[in-house]
């Protein structure tokens, strides 16, 4: 996970694809967040907890890159996702 990248703010995950973002509640494009995490402008989990996210989260980024363990992704997770948008509300 580069630091110079966009991150969708409630996952972490890149936001380097326009596709990849979410939609707010008119149809645009969200800037903050991804297409798993935000649709029609609201949380498609409302009552997901920051422990859960970091574990989905972290299973995610482990299966689709194999340079990076479980274990490797949850320790960057749990340094990240507190600091971002939705956990800092």
């Amino acid at each position: 996970m580069k630091t110079d990248e966009h991150n969708c703010q409630s996952c972490c995950m890149p936001l380097n694809q326009p596709e990849f973002a979410g939609t707010e509640a008119n149809g645009e494009k969200s800037k903050d967040y991804c297409m798993h995490c935000y649709k029609e402008g609201k949380f498609t989990q409302p009552n997901t907890t920051l422990e859960i996210m970091i574990n989905r989260s972290a299973e995610i980024w482990a299966e689709k890159d194999p340079n990076v363990t479980l274990e490797q992704a949850k320790a960057q997770l749990i340094k990240k996702l507190p600091l971002l948008k939705r956990w800092t509300r």
